[in-house]
């Protein structure tokens, strides 16, 4: 079956610029039917495969036919998916190399030295992993950490929720913000009372909430909770698009290609380190190089006393 002619249309397009198309679609994901939906995610986290691929090629790593994505463009605006393209070529034009230009640089530097078998399973993790990090280095805002510090400073108590893939996430921000001497519940998941756990949260608290695709339900639970009773909450996700972001007061996005098992925590975990050391800075505007307490650190330190 042939994919949808296009039309020509040389009218400008219905957005000005990339940000522009990413919150209109943003603001109408919820009414997006599961196709388009499913379209919205891969071109928000992809900007710069949909620049500089086919929309054949597109379709095929959407797993959905072209003309779904010609039916998409149309449905905001655009005469047909290329007009909507051209928006996504002109930021691209402007900006750092993406995702996979990173990969493909990475990858073309070590394929001198290219490894076999499970050595080479852990060099694609690592070139994927690297190209994550940089992508978060270029992406993550110094206010919204300073934000993030000013309301876990704030908060009378911190609560986490992080669960399924995202639990190892949850569990090291408990310990750094422990040993900042803050008072953090973790809402975990045995006996099913981590939403009733929930409730107890004010306004005078913070909730950091952590959750990528596939999100789990309890912890979007959580956050609608948080939302419900006014309560303030740091969001570590992998989209605009996620449910956690709706309702975020400080939001942290970590957008990865793919999302299979082999989906590395390198990133949310060097980001919660950094927000634990944003928050020491705050703690402690004094010292000139912010630094967190290890236990064994406190225990030989009170041993001392």
């Amino acid at each position: 079956m042939a994919s949808r002619k296009e039309t020509t249309n040389n009218s400008s397009p219905p957005h000005r610029n990339y940000e522009q198309v990413v919150n209109d679609i943003t603001e109408r994901y919820p009414q997006l039917s599961d196709r388009f939906q499913q379209v919205a995610r891969f071109i928000t986290q992809n900007p710069n495969a949909v620049a500089l691929e086919s929309i054949n090629a597109i379709a095929a790593r959407c797993e959905l036919h072209p003309s779904t994505l010609v039916r998409f463009a149309q449905h905001f605006g655009y005469s047909g998916f290329k007009q909507m393209q051209s928006v996504f070529q002109t930021r691209l034009a402007t900006t750092a190399p993406g995702y996979n230009e990173r990969i493909v640089a990475l990858e073309n530097d070590l394929q001198k030295n290219e490894k076999q078998g499970s050595l080479g399973f852990l060099q694609n993790l690592v070139v994927r992993d690297i190209a994550t990090l940089q992508g978060m280095l270029e992406g993550i805002a110094a206010s919204d950490l300073d934000s993030s510090a000013q309301l876990l400073s704030r908060a009378e108590t911190i609560f986490i929720a992080g669960q399924l893939r995202s639990e190892p996430v949850a569990i090291l921000l408990r310990y750094l913000l422990t040993m900042l001497n803050r008072k953090v519940i973790l809402l975990d998941t045995p006996g099913g009372l981590a939403p009733h756990m929930a409730m107890n949260m004010t306004q005078r608290d913070v909730l950091v909430a952590v959750s990528f695709r596939h999100y789990a339900q309890e912890v979007v639970n959580i956050s609608e909770i948080a939302e419900q009773k006014g309560v303030p909450t740091i969001a570590i996700t992998d989209s605009v698009l996620s449910p956690l972001a709706r309702n975020a007061s400080v939001l942290f996005t970590i957008p990865e290609e793919e999302y299979s098992f082999s989906r590395s925590l390198a990133a949310p975990v060097c980001l919660v380190q950094c927000m634990a050391l944003a928050l020491a800075a705050e703690l402690h505007p004094e010292e000139e190089q912010p630094r967190i307490e290890t236990l064994t650190e406190r225990t030989q330190r009170s041993a001392a006393k």
